[in-house]
């Protein structure tokens, strides 16, 4: 067994034994606390990420680990891995069934390996680097969806969006008035495998934090999409912005993205 191998074995024994842990506790009662107006927090959070942590420093003590809820300010290392126990927080702690685990693996600055694990639909969501996308162990592809007014989009707002003018309303707007339809599930990592998987075509989001897309920006890119910023160039997971598409409609969304204040149709 190489490397990659162990480490894609422990990763995916982490997430869907701290997914299993998720649903179990969802719906059960627990205590939900502020980190900002309207960003959340729960003891569901700390535990999953408690679960995560503790095995991957246990079986790989020499490995970073950069997580969202205790370890959001350490420092990448030759190897890194980018923990996110429960992506959905406002979800779950609504009761809505929309969330997931998501880890990735960074060596040497290059995402290699990610998995996502929705446990309410016993969805694994794997990636490898150069080797390609699968969903519960079957290869998928992005969509072949050419022309935006055809496409079903997804995206999120930051949690800032009371304050900041950077909010992604304007975004919004000229989306839902040029695509099909636009969905904000609340889970950018799962938002991000389901348009790998082609169940979206196009993807955009503001202010993006590593841990919420290191997984499913491979996982796109693996599954034959593409990412970068609205500029057009190569998306980053430590960068604020993220553009994802099946590569077909990657134009359309970047011209979209490049005039915020134009509504109209196209």
């Amino acid at each position: 067994m190489n490397d990659i191998d162990r480490f894609s074995q422990v990763g995916i024994e982490a997430a869907r034994d701290a997914g299993k842990f998720l649903r179990s506790r969802f719906q059960t009662g627990f205590t939900v606390s502020r980190k900002g107006a309207i960003d959340l927090v729960t003891e569901v959070d700390l535990a999953a990420e408690e679960m995560i942590v503790s095995r991957l420093t246990r079986e790989f003590p020499g490995h970073a680990i950069l997580a969202e809820e205790t370890c959001s300010d350490s420092r990448p290392g030759a190897v890194t891995w980018i923990v996110d126990p429960l992506d959905g927080t406002t979800n779950y702690a609504h009761g809505f069934p929309v969330f997931c685990v998501s880890i990735g693996l960074e060596i040497g600055g290059e995402l290699e390996w990610g998995a996502v694990y929705n446990p309410n639909l016993e969805e694994l969501f794997t990636a490898r680097r150069n080797g390609g996308a699968l969903l519960n162990g079957r290869p998928i592809r992005v969509s072949g969806t050419g022309k935006l007014e055809d496409a079903l989009l997804a995206t999120g707002f930051p949690y800032d969006v009371r304050t900041s003018p950077v909010n992604n309303l304007d975004h919004f707007v000229n989306f839902i008035r040029r695509a099909r339809a636009i969905r904000r599930a609340g889970s950018a990592a799962i938002d991000l495998c389901y348009l790998a998987a082609g169940r979206f075509d196009g993807f955009w989001e503001l202010k993006l934090n590593p841990w919420d897309c290191a997984a499913g920006f491979l996982m796109v890119r693996e599954a034959g999409g593409r990412v970068t910023d609205f500029f057009g160039n190569t998306g980053s997971i430590y960068k604020p912005e993220c553009l994802a598409s099946n590569s077909l409609l990657h134009g359309a969304m970047l011209e979209v993205l490049r005039h915020p204040g134009d509504g109209a149709p196209s």
